[in-house]
């Protein structure tokens, strides 16, 4: 577990921390986030070749930890021959695009923020190819889609970076949500999410009626992430990234997870006419249609885009296919795109810095200037191209061989070789056009940089490394590659892979005829399209899926501002008058039958006369509020007399949690509350007709009868309770007698997370909204009486100096007895906050602020992130004993003097709880408290 849990969290925490921790310090040397990023990816390639002889031997390692196993999601990952090599891709080729990247940063880019990115990006690619559950998966996967949308958008102050990197995660975050949603459909179809119980029902998935669903879910999730028609044209807008991270997405990563998808799956949902059809189809459209439009492109870069699709096509295609060869062709074709399309890029990178331009109108005669750059590039141009004897072409020639096989289009089957022949000639068209376009085709033009030179050997060694594997790997395929072929594409089978064989030569076949055309077609329309000229002169001006995709943005915008004019007037009781209808008309549906509106038969118990007292003082309170809600104060004290009645309330039915929660939170919004008010005039106006206060009143009616007739009906039937299971289980598997703050800390502590994440949220909003605010506080009041700033009372500042230690007691005496008797974090950090509000109040704001150092409330803030950090260190420590996330433990030790002594790590969490209550309570408290420290004015 701990090996393969390395192999995602190394990149994720300590490479990410890192490198951006040593990118804030401005004593550290530029390169030092490059040489953590190098050597956290070093350490997960050498962790992976350590692992290299299991796996080689057709072990499959596995790891699993419960995380949310109610819901399937679990901590499972898996290392076999397919995951060993997409992480080794991952890993090798992102260790030299943070070679390349070191010496490719201009001065003025941050190198903390785009190697902790790089980091997080490989850290989430790593775990897509290692996740053995699936819902774990698609987790990394909408991780890839941010990260990746970071790393597009690094040049923020450009308007394409921005651009595009909206465009990618649009497109792959809405193909992520159905993917999710085919994920779900099909853990039904198998009762399991983990892909160690999946693979092996591929018969039972395809006999299910909802296969097609499942499958057409799943693969919108990976034709949009891998670029496939018809969402091809997110990837070229993605260009406006640095080039190495379009290096690393193009070759090695986020383009090839959506075919490692479809690899993992395809014992599952491969074989079937309906998977070949679809997935066959798609990717040998795309192979030719963006081999054709890649001739046409003027950017390099943009050449390059299109030709990736392409080869993603080409990929695609031998996946759909239903032999196994296509199988081996598909695995042996990713280790060759990602050798020579990461150099390609790498090698445009290079000519982008030293030229100051991609257009190659304005390249051309650069060999004589840059030959090892340009020589580099013939090969990699080679491979792309599928010439012999680089690696390219046999991978290339394995695909026509499987293209005269295919018959998945019935009769019309002859078109298929024909088309894997044209996309063949058309990468060969564009392979040339970007050699000789670059570094021939006459003498040097208006170039930005005039004296462009060889680049430093740190970012032309990983394109002689890359290109060297596209030569060597031609030479020698069964050699270098075969062993690695064979144990992926059985891994992808889901059984062993059929005996092939790699090699240059296999004698005069047709596939050899079918290339041979191919490269001499290339060449010649290339030569054709050329002459003149004219290739240069050309300009697109066709439909393009790109505009496509602006005109229904732009559309779906145009709309919401339609509906939002008509909706969103300014007024928020229009606003609110909506809500409530739409949820009184839902809630009211299931009720207009004749059983919804029946009462049970639930023997009722009498009411107390001290009940019936309380009924009337709400009573009367709720309709004291009513009738004088326009003055402000009093509307408040009014409220808050009604909270207190419900803690009453609560008192009398045997919840002194809720009593004293509802109490302390009372306290604490009534003193809040009245902050804010402050603010505001005393009296708010008469904005209402009598015809809209109808209405209003009508609402009101309706929800407050709804919702008393809806707790009256669940009151008078019997029901099946769940609270036997808290108070059986509260002592043995949580460790405390309180079954409320057990339920709380133990039980539910996802929830009870959650909440105080929201509280924080709350707290830091308030800040965003109200820093820098300052509001003129009044010399007079309505009446003409003028305001008194006077000091604080004397007595008031004697009493709060008293009080305070003796909260602090009381609140750390709740603190310590709510896992056994009423109490717990979050009524003990309202305690201690009441305690503190009673401090500025005693001695003012500025005085209360410098006793506690509180920067201007910016100490709360990071009160608030510790109690978030605490509490989160406490859920994932029980991952480290194999436990899910916020398992508590506990114990009774006998100590000397204190004797037995109850503990439980519920209390660390609990901690978190009390420290982000009192912080949240405090900003919000110093933020309004400064909106008013502006001098008083007439």
């Amino acid at each position: 577990m701990a090996q393969l849990a390395a192999l995602v969290l190394l990149p994720l925490l300590l490479g990410c921390g890192l490198c951006a921790f040593l990118g804030r310090r401005p004593v550290v040397s530029r390169h030092a986030p490059a040489v953590v990023a190098g050597a956290v990816t070093a350490t997960v390639l050498g962790l992976l070749l350590h692992l290299a002889p299991q796996v080689f031997q057709g072990q499959v390692l596995l790891a699993h930890a419960d995380w949310v196993p109610a819901i399937g999601l679990n901590i499972g990952l898996r290392l076999d021959g397919l995951a060993w090599l997409f992480a080794a891709l991952i890993s090798a080729i992102g260790l030299l695009v943070i070679l390349y990247a070191a010496f490719y940063l201009h001065a003025d880019d941050p190198p903390g923020k785009f190697f902790s990115l790089l980091m997080l990006f490989m850290a989430a690619m790593l775990g897509i190819a290692l996740s053995d559950n699936l819902l774990l998966l698609v987790v990394f996967w909408e991780l890839t889609s941010i990260s990746s949308f970071l790393l597009v958008g690094y040049w923020s102050h450009k308007d394409e970076a921005r651009r595009g990197a909206r465009m990618a995660l649009a497109v792959t975050g809405g193909g992520g949500l159905a993917l999710l949603a085919g994920v779900i459909v099909l853990g039904q179809i198998t009762g399991s999410y983990e892909l160690s119980q999946i693979l092996d029902q591929g018969a039972l998935v395809q006999a299910d009626p909802r296969y097609p669903l499942a499958l057409g879910l799943i693969l919108l999730g990976c034709f949009t992430k891998s670029a496939q028609l018809p969402f091809h044209f997110w990837l070229p807008q993605a260009m406006a990234a640095p080039t190495p991270v379009s290096a690393y997405l193009h070759s090695a990563t986020m383009v090839k997870a959506g075919l490692f998808l479809l690899m993992r799956l395809y014992p599952v949902m491969g074989g079937a006419e309906l998977f070949e059809t679809l997935v066959a189809s798609i990717g040998l459209l795309t192979m030719v249609f963006a081999a054709f439009v890649a001739i046409f492109k003027h950017d390099l870069k943009g050449l390059l885009a299109y030709s990736t699709v392409s080869h993603l096509g080409f990929i695609t295609f031998m996946i759909g296919l239903s032999t196994p060869m296509s199988a081996v062709v598909a695995v042996f074709h990713i280790l060759n795109h990602a050798s020579f399309k990461a150099a390609l890029f790498m090698t445009a990178g290079i000519v982008d810095h030293e030229v100051g331009s991609r257009d190659m109108r304005r390249l051309g005669g650069l060999f004589a200037l840059m030959p090892w750059v340009g020589s580099l590039a013939m090969v990699a141009s080679a491979a792309m191209a599928g010439l012999p004897p680089f690696n390219g072409f046999i991978s290339k020639e394995m695909m026509l061989e499987q293209a005269l096989l295919a018959d998945f289009w019935g009769t019309q089957s002859w078109l298929i070789p024909v088309l894997a022949t044209l996309g063949g000639l058309c990468s060969a068209a564009y392979s040339l056009r970007l050699v000789h376009d670059s570094f021939f085709n006459g003498p040097a033009r208006d170039w930005p940089h005039a004296h462009p030179h060889e680049p430093p050997w740190g970012m032309k060694a990983p394109v002689l490394l890359l290109a060297s594997i596209c030569l060597a790997v031609g030479l020698a395929p069964m050699l270098i590659a075969g062993p690695l072929v064979q144990l992926a594409a059985s891994a992808m089978l889901g059984a062993p892979a059929p005996a092939f064989g790699l090699a240059l030569w296999h004698g005069l076949n047709l596939p050899l005829l079918m290339s041979a055309l191919a490269v001499l077609g290339g060449a010649l329309l290339y030569a054709g399209l050329q002459k003149g000229a004219w290739l240069h002169r050309y300009q697109a001006r066709s439909f393009s899926g790109k505009q496509v995709f602006e005109a229904g943005v732009d559309g779906l915008i145009a709309l919401a501002g339609r509906w939002t004019a008509w909706l969103e007037n300014g007024s928020l009781q229009r606003y609110i008058a909506w809500m409530l209808m739409f949820v009184i008309a839902l809630a009211a549906w299931p009720l207009l039958t004749a059983e919804g509106l029946a009462a049970g038969e639930r023997s009722l118990m009498p009411a107390p006369p001290l009940a019936l007292l309380l009924w009337l003082l709400l009573l009367a309170m709720g309709l004291g509020l009513l009738r004088l809600q326009r003055q402000r104060f009093v509307a408040v004290i009014l409220t808050g007399g009604i909270g207190l009645l419900c803690s009453l309330s609560f008192l009398a039915l045997s919840a002194p949690d809720l009593a004293l929660t509802q109490l302390a939170v009372d306290v604490v919004s009534t003193a809040l509350l009245l902050m804010g008010l402050a603010l505001l005039p005393q009296s708010s106006p008469v904005e209402s007709s009598r015809a809209r206060r109808g209405r209003d009143a009508l609402i009101a009616l309706a929800g407050g009868a709804g919702v008393a007739w809806l707790c009256w009906l669940v009151l008078t039937r019997d029901h099946a309770s769940i609270s036997w299971y808290f108070l059986q289980n509260a002592v043995s598997l949580g460790g405390g007698t309180n079954a409320v703050n057990v339920i709380l800390v133990d039980f539910r502590g996802y929830d009870t997370f959650g909440e105080i994440t929201v509280l924080g949220i709350a707290a830091v909003g308030v800040l965003a909204l109200l820093d820098g605010l300052r509001v003129h506080r009044p010399g007079a009041d309505a009446a003409g009486r003028p305001w008194s700033y006077a000091r604080e009372p004397l007595m008031l500042k004697v009493v709060a100096r008293l009080v305070l230690p003796l909260a602090l007691l009381v609140s750390a005496y709740i603190f310590w007895r709510g896992h056994n008797l009423p109490g717990g974090g979050f009524i003990a950090g309202l305690v201690t906050g009441v305690a503190l509000v009673l401090q500025y109040m005693a001695n003012g704001q500025q005085r209360a602020e410098a006793l506690m150092q509180a920067q201007g409330g910016r100490r709360f803030v990071r009160w608030i992130g510790l109690g978030l950090a605490i509490a989160w260190a406490t859920g994932v420590g029980a991952f480290l004993f194999g436990k899910p996330f916020l398992t508590s433990a506990f114990g009774h030790p006998v100590l000397p003097l204190l004797g037995e002594l109850p503990l439980a790590t519920a209390a660390l969490f609990d901690l978190g709880v009390y420290i982000t209550v009192v912080g949240a309570t405090m900003l919000m408290l110093s933020v309004l408290g400064s909106a008013s420290k502006e001098g008083s004015r007439a």
